[in-house]
């Protein structure tokens, strides 16, 4: 039985033109072989499986080749080339510092600098994993790594190069090795596929070049992992199998749900996505990536980051015509919410089904977007706000601000957008709540609540009493007994323009049916479907000495007008009331 050679080997770069994906290095090194402008120390950082160790062996082979090829690569044929090709070259010294980090063990390196090549000109010294080194080994190399022999060359290759000192850094080139791009992963794998003669998917090959990040070797080590599971014809299905990732089409699916605004849908997906083993915060980041991928094909400019197949960038394409801008970053902002959380929650299934629920909450932003591309028409809002100025007879009436939308018990409420609240009175929010409005309050604007679709569908006074009648019927007595009180004590008055007057003994009732207001003109809008109904709420004109008093300082007040002597008695024992 032959023995198997892995890819990762077998397929290891052996010229400078066949590395892949680090063009800004290899055209650097081969330009100073050729101007022999060559540096005596190297430093080649960065991620794991990008060709650091492969560029200095290359490096090696080349600068002692006795027949450089024009385009500065090594001929392979030379007694050089050969013993280096054989593994028995004397020119070349590789150390890995993540075993030998002593400074005995650089101290044997640098008594070995001291003898020069018998073949070739240089005696290249290979460190691998250098920011292993010790202090004290560091240290001992400083002095040798900066006044090195003529014929020695250094090149030192590291993942961390933070943890390298500074003194060792200044005495070299470095050389900052990038992730390797998905494009130039997948054609590679492509040419290895050929070459093995198997069959094999483009998309899968992405997929495989996506969860290597960046890494060659990672890669093919995947690749050779898909060979033994699928043989000579490698599938997507058998990719994401194996490799254990999400499919595409299961985001694709979801987001249609979340843009249909279909909750049911979108729980039982993520429910499929569990039972087939998935982890739900693997899930999330994954949505995330989907939103991001959606919001960048929105751009002709920005499609281009998108690293995924031809086929699927057209998919990701489609469905970004069906999303608006605004969906996108808030679908964004849920899943990072949720990824943000996730680790730290007790029940993490809830939290996903939670924030699934919240994205299939803004999917009418999507269909009004495809339904502006149809030419359509779509939903109409009324967001003119209605601007009053009362008559003297009518500035008694107190204008009522927007509460929190909380809904009686069974209180059936038409879509109600919630507008934001604002106040041209000069007065406060507070104390318009607490007093009545003043004669001179002449400059009080009421904000319309936004609700879709009802139109101005007339009305008579019999009719605006049986729905006031239904709405009192569904408020619950026992727990809302002072609204209740406040709602059906005074019979509702039809004036012009479909306003409703109500009259209020105090500011008690005045400030229950402030807190119900948004409810009530929301049932009474849908009951009578007309979008123009306002309610306002008046004292009625009486003098002050005959109105009842209700609160503690009316009440006081009252007293000391029958008793003068009650101040005096306050004061004497320093009484509050």
């Amino acid at each position: 039985m032959d023995n198997f050679v892995v890819s990762a080997r077998k397929y290891r770069p052996a010229t400078f033109d066949t590395v892949v994906g680090q063009v800004h290095i290899t055209s650097t090194l081969k330009n100073a072989i050729k101007s022999k402008h060559l540096a005596q120390a190297f430093l080649f950082c960065g991620p794991r499986g990008v060709g650091k160790t492969t560029c200095a062996r290359i490096l090696a082979k080349t600068i002692n080749c006795f027949n450089l090829t024009e385009n500065t690569e090594a001929c392979d044929a030379c007694d050089s080339c050969t013993s280096f090709n054989s593994g028995q070259s004397l020119n070349v010294y590789e150390l890995d510092a993540a075993s030998n980090n002593s400074v005995d063990d650089i101290r044997n390196l640098i008594d070995q600098v001291r003898f020069a090549p018998q073949l070739g000109k240089h005696k290249v010294y290979i460190i691998d994993e250098v920011h292993m080194l010790s202090q004290a080994a560091f240290n001992a190399f400083l002095k040798t790594l900066e006044e090195p022999p003529a014929h020695a060359i250094f090149i030192l290759a590291t993942t961390e190069k933070h943890k390298i000192i500074p003194t060792i850094l200044s005495r070299c080139q470095s050389f900052d090795f990038n992730r390797i791009q998905v494009d130039d992963i997948t054609s590679h794998l492509l040419e290895i596929a050929k070459k093995e003669n198997i069959t094999a998917d483009e998309n899968a090959l992405h997929i495989i070049s996506q969860k290597a990040d960046g890494g060659l070797r990672d890669a093919l080590s995947m690749f050779d992992q898909i060979v033994s599971f699928a043989g000579n014809n490698i599938t997507y299905k058998a990719v994401i199998d194996n490799l254990n990732i999400l499919d595409y089409d299961y985001y694709f699916k979801i987001t249609d749900t979340i843009i249909s605004e279909n909750i049911s849908q979108s729980l039982l997906i993520f429910n499929e996505i569990l039972d087939n083993g998935f982890d739900g915060h693997n899930f999330i980041n994954g949505l995330g990536e989907h939103f991001r991928n959606l919001l960048v094909s929105k751009d002709t400019v920005t499609i281009q980051l998108l690293e995924v197949s031809k086929s699927i960038k057209e998919k990701y394409n489609e469905q970004s015509q069906k999303c608006s801008v605004a969906l996108l970053i808030n679908l964004l902002k849920l899943s990072n919410e949720a990824d943000y959380k996730y680790k730290t929650s007790k029940n993490q299934r809830l939290l996903v089904e939670l924030s699934l629920i919240q994205m299939s909450s803004f999917g009418l932003m999507a269909t009004e977007s495809v339904a502006e591309k149809k030419n359509d028409q779509p939903k109409q809002v009324i967001e003119k706000p209605i601007v009053k100025t009362y008559t003297e007879a009518e500035q008694k009436s107190e204008v009522v601000s927007e509460p929190a939308p909380m809904l009686p018990n069974n209180v059936p409420v038409e879509e109600v957008k919630v507008p934001v609240k604002k106040f041209q009175s000069s007065t406060s929010i507070s104390s318009s709540l607490n007093k009545p409005i003043s004669e001179n309050n002449t400059n009080t604007t009421i904000q319309e609540i936004k609700t879709v679709g009802n139109g101005t569908t007339p009305f008579s006074e019999i009719e605006l009493m049986q729905v006031w009648d239904e709405f009192a019927n569904n408020i619950n007595k026992k727990e809302m007994p002072n609204f209740y009180a406040s709602f059906t004590q005074h019979k509702p008055e039809l004036k012009e323009n479909y306003v409703i007057q109500l009259k209020i003994e105090n500011v008690v009732q005045q400030k229950e049916l402030t807190d119900e207001r948004f409810n009530i003109l929301s049932f009474l809008r849908s009951k009578l479907k007309n979008d123009s109904i306002d309610l306002v709420t008046y004292f009625p004109t009486v003098d002050d000495s005959q109105r009842k008093p209700y609160t503690n300082t009316e009440k006081y007040k009252r007293m000391q007008e029958i008793n003068p002597n009650v101040e005096k008695l306050r004061q004497s024992l320093d009484l509050d009331f």
